[in-house]
């Protein structure tokens, strides 16, 4: 099977041509072999809604020498709450993605891309586990104050991914396996999946997270506060989720640079271990959301990549569960396998439905 996947980003497209093809294990049926052929697009501008038929002439030009495929798949964005899956893109869908309350989130325009090409190579378009999925459990919405609930914000297409490959490294199936899965770059998430259900997360940006390169990572409700008044509540978000962690600790969120600076830097040297200590509680935390005992906890995202750190973390928390590094991301990976699924008939493919307005 053959799959094209559309990722739209802030500064541009990462596109691949995906050959699929089933597990070579009976008893792992979803762990697909993927070969990628990758491209980009570079953008001057981040993408926009009215770009859409330009960028799908342009993805058409620039994959006009790869292999037929058998179906289009983008990255899907913020479609309402949602469960996690593989899902038709219809025009319905597609129209709601440029103009729902995602509309400027350029993850929201893979969905439109996927089926405006896909209806020009004649075939099927979908997305996987767009970002607005939420399968938390009951009790990890509700908070102490009526009215106020947590949802899933989550780094959700790459930590399903990751989660996916950890389960199929102890020879489990996703759907029955416990992992635990550190998303660390920019932004962090730490989250809990449960026989193939993310049951919940610290969330990310300023909304939760271990410290990451830019995110500032938990704080005192009163210095929250305190921010509130001498920042307002846009420049408050933006300090959380941008202009923390390591960017506002050490001056420098160039993770090759801290690298260095680590062995004779204090200050780099204390939020190191501020970061290790913070992503440490989190992966506890998360494992007591869990029914038993998880199967693995899983390292990822660009943080990943710094052994030191990396090993940090695994020598504290070894003893919950065999800890394994998967550095960087891997979205195109988990588009393809997504389409993949539904192709080989492993999967059933989902429909999409506008999300119900408050009242109705």
């Amino acid at each position: 099977m053959i799959a094209h996947v559309i990722n739209p980003g802030t500064s541009g497209i990462k596109l691949a041509c995906a050959s699929i093809e089933p597990s070579e294990n009976p008893a792992l049926p979803g762990q697909l072999r993927l070969t990628l052929t990758r491209a980009d697009l570079p953008l001057v501008i981040p993408p926009t809604a009215e770009q859409v038929p330009d960028l799908a002439r342009a993805v058409l030009a620039l994959t006009a020498d790869w292999p037929a495929p058998d179906a289009i798949v983008g990255r899907g964005g913020l479609i309402g709450q949602v469960a996690t899956g593989t899902y038709r893109v219809t025009p319905e869908l597609s129209a709601y993605a440029v103009s729902g309350s995602g509309a400027t989130y350029p993850p929201n325009l893979g969905g439109p891309l996927a089926l405006a090409t896909a209806q020009e190579r004649g075939v099927p378009a979908f997305i996987v586990d767009p970002q607005s999925a939420d399968e938390l459990l009951p009790e990890a919405r509700l908070t102490g104050l009526r009215g106020v609930r947590r949802t899933a914000e989550f780094h959700a297409l790459n930590a399903r991914a990751v989660a996916r490959r950890a389960a199929h490294e102890v020879g489990k199936r996703f759907q029955d396996a416990r992992v635990i899965v550190a998303h660390l770059g920019a932004t962090t998430s730490v989250t809990a999946f449960d026989c193939g259900r993310a049951i919940d997360t610290t969330g990310t940006g300023p909304d939760g997270g271990p410290m990451g390169a830019m995110q500032s990572g938990p704080i005192p409700p009163r210095a929250l506060l305190a921010l509130a008044r001498d920042l307002g509540e846009a420049g408050t978000l933006t300090r959380l989720s941008s202009e923390g962690g390591f960017l506002a600790l050490t001056g420098s969120r160039d993770l090759r640079d801290l690298e260095q600076r680590l062995p004779g830097d204090a200050d780099v040297q204390a939020v190191a271990a501020a970061f290790v200590h913070q992503v440490c509680k989190a992966l506890g935390e998360q494992t007591g959301a869990l029914s038993g005992r998880p199967d693995a906890l899983v390292i990822t995202g660009g943080i990943a990549r710094w052994d030191e750190l990396a090993d940090r973390i695994e020598r504290r928390v070894a003893w919950i569960a065999p800890v394994l590094v998967i550095p960087g991301e891997l979205e195109l990976e988990a588009l393809a396998e997504g389409a993949g699924r539904v192709l080989l008939g492993l999967e059933q493919a989902r429909d999409w439905h506008p999300p119900r307005l408050a009242g109705s």
